[in-house]
C-alpha cells in the first residue's frame, strides 16, 4: 500500500499524546516513501502527521474543500492539491485516491468519513477497510457501539469485515503492510 488515507482531527486543542502519535505515524509514512492522502488542513493532527511525513520524505496529497481554503486553513506543505466544492466531494475523492484508510482520533468529521467508507463497502462499492488507530483507547466506545449494531441485528454482516483496529504503531504498520 502506497497511498494511505488518513482521517483525523483538525483541532489544536487536544491532548499531546494524540499529536505525538500522529507525528510518529507521519514519520513512518515519510521514511517508507508513502503518499499521505488527507484533508489538507494546517491544523491539529492533520498538520502534525503531514509535517512529519513531509520532513521524512513522504508526499502529501491534500483534498481541500473550498470552505477550508476561504478560511486560510489549507496546509502549505502539499505536493498535490485537489480542490473540492464540499465535504461530500472530499470524502469521495479521498476514498478514490487511497488504497487503505486510517482513522486517527477525531471528531464528527472523522466519524462522517469513517462511516462513508464503511457504508459504501457494506453494499459493495469497494473493498477498502478502515483501520481505527486506537490511541489511548480513543475508539473503544465506538467499537462497542458497532458490536451492539451486530448483536441487535442492525448490520447485515459482521462489521469487522469493513474495519480493523490497531492499538500501537507497530500493529498499524503491520495492517497497512498486509
Amino acid at each position: 500500500m502506497n497511498k494511505i488515507g488518513i482521517f483525523c482531527s483538525a483541532s489544536d486543542d487536544i491532548a499531546p499524546v494524540f499529536m505525538e502519535k500522529a507525528r510518529e505515524l507521519g514519520a513512518w509514512l515519510g521514511k517508507n516513501h508513502k503518499w499521505l492522502v488527507y484533508g489538507g488542513s494546517n491544523k491539529g493532527l492533520m498538520e502534525a502527521v503531514a509535517c512529519e511525513a513531509k520532513a521524512n520524505g513522504g508526499m502529501l496529497m491534500g483534498i481541500v474543500p473550498t470552505k477550508l481554503e476561504e478560511r486560510g486553513a489549507a496546509s502549505d506543505q502539499l505536493d498535490v492539491t485537489f480542490h473540492t466544492v464540499n465535504l461530500s466531494d472530499r470524502k469521495d475523492l479521498m476514498l478514490q485516491e487511497s488504497e487503505i484508510l486510517v482513522a486517527l482520533p477525531g471528531g464528527v468529521g472523522t466519524l462522517d468519513e469513517v462511516f462513508h467508507v464503511m457504508a459504501s463497502a457494506t453494499i459493495g462499492y469497494h473493498d477498502k477497510k478502515v483501520i481505527f488507530y486506537n490511541v489511548e483507547g480513543f475508539w473503544n466506545g465506538l467499537l462497542e457501539f458497532l458490536k451492539g449494531l451486530e448483536t441487535q441485528h442492525f448490520a447485515h454482516r459482521p462489521l469487522r469485515h469493513f474495519f480493523q483496529v490497531a492499538d500501537s504503531l507497530e500493529e498499524l504498520v503491520s495492517l497497512i503492510d498486509k
